[in-house]
Parts: structure tokens; sequence; C-alpha cells
């Protein structure tokens, strides 16, 4: 099955020209939902709550090792982690690889992936509203309510205007289309999307 995702995940030029439909678009506070909280266990065997983020900007990433698009994006994520740190800003991982730990453990020491990275459970999935597809992010603001959600690769630009807007105050508000339904294994946005279990 990795197999099959990892050559899917590799068709010539679709992770980069790949974009999210509700790219760049910060929805207005009054509009805005609270993120679910959960509490999962990070590497160390840590408790990791949403909860404990209150009060920064958090960028909650759902991801697996074998995603392609998730590939592209980790580097950025770690370079977020490194530049907003000290702004109250936080990365969060929640990968959903089917083996859990046996995976996910060696690629945060190959990427020397800086931020909390937890393993996600369907229950978590479906508190978010079923992820169907990876990558799927949730850009949450300082009050732990939803200010954007990608479902698919989007530019680095993107994720940096929408974080820069949160740390500074200035979102914009607007609309944000919902994450894709379950269709295709790879979709035009660049995401890969699960089958049910």
């Amino acid at each position: 099955m990795k197999l099959v995702w990892a050559v899917i995940a590799m068709i010539p030029g679709l992770a980069f020209t790949a974009c999210s439909r509700n790219s760049g678009v910060v929805k207005a506070e009054s509009t805005r939902k609270m993120a679910p909280d959960f509490a999962l266990k990070d590497a160390t065997g840590k408790t990791v709550k949403l909860s404990d983020y209150r009060g920064d900007v958090v960028l909650l990433n759902f991801w697996a090792t074998w995603c392609g698009p998730c590939q592209i994006e980790i580097p950025w994520f770690i370079d977020f982690q490194k530049n907003y740190k000290d702004r109250k800003f936080a990365v969060l991982g929640v990968s959903m690889d089917d083996d859990g730990w046996k995976s996910v453990k060696p690629y945060i020491e190959q990427k020397k992936i800086n931020y909390p990275i937890v393993v996600g459970t369907e229950e978590t999935s479906q508190l978010y509203g079923g992820i169907d597809s990876l990558p799927t992010t949730f850009i949450i603001d300082r009050a732990g309510r939803i200010a954007a959600v990608h479902t698919g690769l989007v530019s680095k630009s993107v994720y940096q205007d929408e974080i820069n807007k949160l740390l500074d105050g200035k979102d914009d508000g607007g609309a944000i289309a919902e994450p894709a339904k379950r269709g295709a294994l790879v979709d035009a946005r660049g995401a890969a999307v699960l089958f049910p279990r």
C-alpha cells in the first residue's frame, strides 16, 4: 500500500503545481470555531495537549511519512518553528501513519524535526471533521480558534502570510472553503487521499 502512495506522490510536477482551494484566507474572528482539544503522546511518551498552546498561534499539521506533499512542507515548518518561536508561535505535527512510531521516530531523527510530533488516532481525525486527505493543516489563533484550513499543498508564502497576520493581529477575515471530501488517490490540490480503514 505504501508503494502505491509513494508512486502516486511522485507524479511529475503534481505536488509543485497543486494548491489548496482555500489558500491565503484567514477567517473573520467572528466566524472562527474553537479547535477541538486532544491529548496524545509524543516520541518521548510525554502527553501533548493542544490546549497547552493557548496564547500561541499554532500551525497544526496532519501528515504521514509516506505523503509526498507532506515531505515538501516539513522543511518549511522546521523553519517556521525556528524563526517564529520567540513570537509565541508553535508548530504541532500529528502523524497519521498506520504503524505509528515505528515509521515516525526514525523520520523525526532523519529530518531533524524541531517541533512536537504526536501520533494521531481515528478519534483525533474525527474531532477535526474526519481527516481524509494529507496534508491537512489548521492555522489556530491565540484564542484557540481555527483561523484557516488547508487540504493539500500550498506555498510556503501562503503559510507565512497567514502566520504573520495572526502574530501581528492583522487578520483580514474572509471565507474559507470546507476541506475536500474523499475522492481520488491524489486530488488536484496535491493531497494524498486516505481510504477508510
